[in-house]
Protein backbone atom coordinates (compact mmCIF):
# COMPACT_ATOMS: atom_id res chain seq x y z
CA UNK A 1 0.00 0.00 0.00
CA UNK A 2 1.40 3.30 -0.69
CA UNK A 3 0.56 5.22 2.45
CA UNK A 4 0.77 8.60 1.16
CA UNK A 5 -1.80 7.69 -2.09
CA UNK A 6 -3.83 6.72 0.67
CA UNK A 7 -3.32 9.51 2.59
CA UNK A 8 -3.83 11.85 0.22
CA UNK A 9 -7.11 9.79 -0.81
CA UNK A 10 -8.32 10.03 3.16
CA UNK A 11 -7.71 14.11 3.70
CA UNK A 12 -9.65 14.25 0.21
CA UNK A 13 -13.03 12.15 1.45
CA UNK A 14 -12.47 14.61 4.68
CA UNK A 15 -12.40 17.12 2.51
CA UNK A 16 -14.84 16.38 0.12
CA UNK A 17 -17.27 15.34 2.88
CA UNK A 18 -17.94 11.80 1.06
CA UNK A 19 -16.23 8.96 -0.58
CA UNK A 20 -17.73 9.54 -3.47
CA UNK A 21 -17.53 13.49 -4.03
CA UNK A 22 -13.20 12.04 -3.53
CA UNK A 23 -13.38 9.62 -5.99
CA UNK A 24 -15.06 12.38 -8.41
CA UNK A 25 -12.57 15.47 -7.38
CA UNK A 26 -9.33 12.66 -7.72
CA UNK A 27 -10.63 11.32 -10.74
CA UNK A 28 -10.95 7.27 -9.49
CA UNK A 29 -13.56 5.20 -9.03
CA UNK A 30 -15.59 5.18 -5.49
CA UNK A 31 -14.44 1.81 -5.39
CA UNK A 32 -10.90 2.92 -5.52
CA UNK A 33 -11.31 5.30 -2.30
CA UNK A 34 -13.36 3.24 0.15
CA UNK A 35 -10.77 0.35 -0.30
CA UNK A 36 -7.62 2.48 0.39
CA UNK A 37 -8.92 4.18 3.35
CA UNK A 38 -10.12 0.62 4.27
CA UNK A 39 -6.82 -0.40 3.21
CA UNK A 40 -5.31 1.90 5.54
CA UNK A 41 -7.64 1.47 8.40
CA UNK A 42 -6.80 -1.96 8.54
CA UNK A 43 -3.15 -1.04 8.25
CA UNK A 44 -3.49 1.21 11.69
CA UNK A 45 -5.67 -1.11 13.15
CA UNK A 46 -7.86 1.79 14.00
CA UNK A 47 -11.29 2.89 12.31
CA UNK A 48 -10.93 6.85 11.10
CA UNK A 49 -14.26 7.00 9.70
CA UNK A 50 -17.57 5.98 10.63
CA UNK A 51 -19.46 5.87 6.89
CA UNK A 52 -23.25 7.07 6.62
CA UNK A 53 -25.28 7.02 3.27
CA UNK A 54 -24.79 10.72 3.81
CA UNK A 55 -21.82 11.85 4.83
CA UNK A 56 -18.66 10.76 6.75
CA UNK A 57 -17.61 11.57 10.63
CA UNK A 58 -13.98 11.66 11.73
CA UNK A 59 -13.70 9.16 14.47
CA UNK A 60 -11.22 10.88 17.27
CA UNK A 61 -8.34 8.71 15.60
CA UNK A 62 -9.18 10.42 12.02
CA UNK A 63 -9.30 13.59 13.48
CA UNK A 64 -5.84 13.12 14.98
CA UNK A 65 -4.43 10.94 11.72
CA UNK A 66 -5.83 13.69 9.61
CA UNK A 67 -4.41 16.76 11.52
CA UNK A 68 -0.86 14.53 11.25
CA UNK A 69 -1.18 13.59 7.34
CA UNK A 70 -1.60 17.61 6.41
CA UNK A 71 1.51 17.66 8.14
CA UNK A 72 3.12 15.01 6.48
CA UNK A 73 1.46 15.81 3.04
CA UNK A 74 2.81 19.34 3.35
CA UNK A 75 6.24 18.72 4.05
CA UNK A 76 6.84 15.96 1.48
CA UNK A 77 5.65 18.92 -1.09
CA UNK A 78 7.82 21.28 0.72
CA UNK A 79 10.67 18.81 0.23
CA UNK A 80 9.95 18.06 -3.08
CA UNK A 81 9.54 20.91 -3.93
CA UNK A 82 13.33 22.61 -2.54
CA UNK A 83 15.03 19.09 -4.21
CA UNK A 84 13.63 20.66 -7.69
CA UNK A 85 14.42 23.72 -6.88
CA UNK A 86 18.08 22.82 -6.37
CA UNK A 87 17.97 20.55 -9.29
CA UNK A 88 17.22 23.40 -11.11
CA UNK A 89 19.71 25.15 -9.61
CA UNK A 90 22.62 22.68 -10.60
CA UNK A 91 21.28 22.47 -14.13
CA UNK A 92 21.50 26.77 -15.00
CA UNK A 93 24.78 26.39 -12.73
CA UNK A 94 26.27 23.32 -15.34
CA UNK A 95 25.38 25.43 -18.42
CA UNK A 96 26.69 28.67 -17.39
CA UNK A 97 30.23 26.77 -17.28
Amino acid sequence: MDRLEAMSIFLAAVDAGSLSAAGRQLGVPLTTVSRRISDLEAHLGARLLVRSTRRLVLTDAGRSYAVAARQILGQVREVERAAAGEDRQHEQRKRAL
